[in-house]
């Protein structure tokens, strides 16, 4: 059993940085994390090695720097990782993304199923999960909460839907984004954090996947950032005075005032 995981380092929420030019975030030299979302994906894929044998390879595109998300999945014991980085990369959006890791897959050869966190917590589009298994032409399921049944042709899972949830059998090669209810992510071991050090990970430029340099980061993406600001905080306070049964009166005066009340 083949299983890709794909995995995104994000910014650490307190230091999102932007790019004045392009409005995208800067990656590089920033506090990063392993998405939240995907740290599920990642156990899950263990749990299924666990289960019925195969590996684990975990995939991210990004900065130099997101070699250290890979590490961090290797610490958990994750078989390989696979860095796509090259400058053409960079201010890519879902569509551009979705590419990127497909032709990355398809550089890493046979694969059974893909996994995938929900979303990510720096655009929370959810999308490149569903784009990558539509550019793979493989079916896919979203918001998974259990795998129930798998074997070399089949699996069967089960999706959080808004009234309760949905079982869906399918042929594989598959791919599955998954939900936090799915497992409890493993504390990596001092072994495989060992190994997570010494590991040599593999950079792939746009070059080496065969990509077309025009469906690449800022070029091949659909949508552009205009503009990105804070928006404007209108507090005004007033005090009011007088007696208690003035200040109940007044208060509902504004109320009405405002249209609060009736």
């Amino acid at each position: 059993m083949n299983i890709v995981v794909c995995i995104k380092q994000v910014p650490y929420p307190k230091d999102v940085k932007l790019d004045p030019k392009t409005h995208t975030l800067i990656r590089e030299g920033v506090e990063s994390i392993i998405n939240p979302f995907d740290m599920y994906a990642i156990e899950e894929g263990l749990r299924l090695k666990e289960r019925y044998g195969g590996k684990v390879t975990v995939l991210t595109m990004g900065p130099p720097q997101a070699e250290e998300a890979l590490r961090e999945a290797l610490s958990y014991g994750v078989d390989d990782a696979i860095l796509l980085s090259d400058k053409a990369f960079a201010g890519a959006d879902t569509l551009a993304t979705s590419y990127t890791l497909a032709m990355g897959i398809r550089k890493i050869g046979d694969v059974d199923i893909i996994l995938c966190g929900k979303q990510t917590i720096d655009s929370d589009t959810a999308q490149v999960g569903p784009g990558l298994a539509i550019r793979l032409n493989i079916p896919y399921v979203t918001y998974v909460r259990k795998i129930v049944h798998l074997n070399s042709k089949k699996i069967r899972v089960e999706r959080i839907m808004d009234d309760g949830y949905e079982t869906i059998d399918l042929n594989l090669p598959a791919l599955f984004t998954v939900v936090k209810e799915i497992n409890e992510p493993r504390v990596p071991s001092l072994r495989h954090k060992l190994r997570a050090s010494k590991t040599r990970i593999p950079i792939y430029s746009a070059k080496d996947i065969g990509a077309d340099i025009k469906r690449l980061g800022l070029n091949g993406s659909a949508t552009r950032v205009i503009n990105v600001f804070k928006p404007q905080r209108k507090r005004k306070l007033e005090w009011i005075e007088g007696s208690v049964e003035e200040q109940v009166e007044k208060l509902l005066d504004r109320l009405r005032t405002h249209k609060i009340i009736g």
